[in-house]
């Protein structure tokens, strides 16, 4: 009866953590000639951020998500791709807004009636603490042919979640936002949609 109770907790916590990533706001362009297969590398937007841990991360998550749309990634300094997936991913910090309530309330009330009069006193105190600040993170990746660097497809996915909980983490966001962003690929040009 105990494991069954605490494999029920488990399945719970895990169903909590499911619901907790949060959706993805995605843009794309492009035109009528994307390709929809080839050869490709994953490079950085910013060469700086080739050797960084965060950006191997972000680099497997797209690389995956190429593959599954038709493209074949080649491993990293190899030569012969018919195009480069520049690829960028932005995080900031939004601290929450001040509020100027205090927290801790106090309540008066009082009455009179046929049958005598009496007074109330209510304290409530906000116990939740200060909001935290939320973590948005937005990767963009632009699809480029390597002969003449022709812009071929470009996109943008943005998310937003709260800071130490798992969808803020890094590899966490760059996978869902790299799914979010080729799901249905190439996608309608121009327009903003929402993945959940």
């Amino acid at each position: 009866m105990r494991m069954r109770a605490i494999a029920a907790v488990a399945t719970l916590a895990l169903a909590g953590c499911a619901t907790s990533i949060p959706s993805v706001d995605v843009t794309r362009f492009h035109g009528d000639a994307v390709a929809r297969g080839g050869t490709v590398s994953v490079v950085p937007l910013d060469s700086r951020d080739a050797d960084s841990l965060e950006f191997r991360t972000t680099t497997n998550a797209v690389a995956a998500a190429l593959g599954r749309v038709g493209y074949s990634v080649l491993d990293a300094g190899a030569s012969g791709a018919s195009y480069r997936a520049l690829v960028e991913l932005r995080r900031e910090t939004i601290e929450p807004a001040r509020q100027g309530r205090s927290p801790v309330s106090v309540g008066v009330g009082g009455s009179t009636g046929s049958y005598g009069s009496g007074l109330g006193l209510g304290i409530g105190i906000n116990l939740s603490g200060k909001p935290k600040p939320m973590i948005v993170t937005q990767l963009r990746v632009q699809i480029r042919r390597v002969g003449d660097d022709a812009p071929m497809w470009e996109g943008r996915a943005e998310t937003a979640a709260k800071q130490g909980s798992p969808a803020a983490q890094p590899g966490i966001a760059a996978g869902k936002l790299a799914n979010a962003l080729f799901n249905d690929f190439p996608g309608a040009s121009g327009k903003t949609i929402t993945v959940k």
